[in-house]
C-alpha cells in the first residue's frame, strides 16, 4: 500500500560549530534568547523548565567552545543584578538565527528559489543587438544576450560579461531598464531578471558559444522574440520615446 505523504512531516535540526566544536543548536539558542529577554539566568532557566545549575552549565560550555565570554553580569542597583549577552554572545546568536532562517526558508520551499539573471539591450543608432539561441528553451529563436549571475558577482558585472561572451562586444552600462520577475516568464522555472541598456565601446560582433548568430537589428524590424523579450524591448523603446519628448 503506498504511503500517504500528507501524513509525514520532515524536520531539520541545525548546529552552529566553530573549529569542530559544537556551540549552538535550537535549545541553546532559546536559552540565550531568554537570558537576553529576562536579563537573568535564573528567570531564563525557570521559563525553560530547567534548573539554574543546568542553565549555567550550558552557558559555560557555549563560552568554552566559542572561545570567550558570552554573558556578563552586574550586581547591585535599584533593580538588582542583571545578566546581559556580551558582543560575542550577541554575534553567536545572530549568526545562528540568520543561518537557520535562511536554510529554513529554502527547506520549506523544497529547496527551490528564483534564479537571478541579467539581459542586455545593446543600443546604437536605432538598432539593437539580438542573438539566436543555440539551446532550449526557444532554441533558434531571437533573444537579448544575457545569462545567469554567478555567486559573488554584481548584476552590473554579470550583464557586461554575458554580453561580451555571447556577442563579442565590450559594453558600458547606460542605465537599468527594469526588473522582470513574473513566475511564468521562463519555462525552466522562476527567473528574476535585471535588464540594462548598454552602449558598445569595443570588440567585434560575433556569436558566442550559446548563440547561433548575433546581429544588429533595426528597432522597426524586431522579430518574434523568446521569453518575454519582445515586451522588454517594447518597454525600452517606449522609454526612449518618452526621453525624446522631454
Amino acid at each position: 500500500m503506498p504511503l500517504d505523504s500528507k501524513m509525514y512531516d520532515l524536520r531539520l535540526k541545525m548546529w552552529l560549530v566553530r573549529d569542530g566544536e559544537f556551540i549552538l543548536s535550537d535549545g541553546r539558542a532559546r536559552l540565550l534568547r531568554k537570558v537576553k529577554e529576562t536579563k537573568s539566568i535564573s528567570k531564563a532557566a525557570k521559563e525553560m523548565s530547567m534548573s539554574y545549575r543546568h542553565a549555567w552549565g550550558i552557558l559555560h560550555r557555549i563560552a568554552e567552545n566559542a572561545g570567550g565570554d558570552i554573558i556578563t553580569s552586574s550586581r547591585g542597583g535599584k533593580k538588582g543584578g542583571e545578566t546581559m549577552l556580551t558582543p560575542l554572545g550577541e554575534d553567536i546568536l545572530t549568526e545562528y538565527d540568520n543561518r537557520v532562517s535562511s536554510l529554513q526558508s529554502q527547506f520549506d520551499n523544497h529547496w527551490r528559489k528564483p534564479s537571478v539573471t541579467t539581459d542586455g539591450i545593446v543600443f546604437k543608432d536605432g538598432r539593437i543587438v539580438l542573438i539566436r539561441r543555440r539551446n532550449d528553451p526557444f532554441k533558434g529563436s531571437h533573444a537579448l544576450p544575457g545569462g545567469f549571475v554567478n555567486y559573488g558577482e554584481r548584476l552590473e558585472d554579470c550583464v557586461v560579461r554575458e554580453v561580451l561572451e555571447e556577442t563579442g562586444l565590450r559594453t558600458q552600462i547606460v542605465r537599468l531598464i527594469g526588473l522582470y520577475s513574473a513566475p511564468g516568464r521562463d519555462p525552466r522555472g522562476h527567473f528574476v531578471t535585471a535588464v540594462y541598456e548598454l552602449r558598445p565601446i569595443g570588440g567585434a560582433l560575433k556569436a558566442g558559444d550559446d548563440a547561433i548568430s548575433a546581429k544588429w537589428v533595426p528597432v522597426e524590424d524586431i522579430p518574434q522574440m523568446a521569453f518575454d523579450h519582445g515586451d522588454i524591448i517594447a518597454a525600452f523603446l517606449a522609454k526612449k520615446k518618452e526621453d525624446g519628448r522631454k
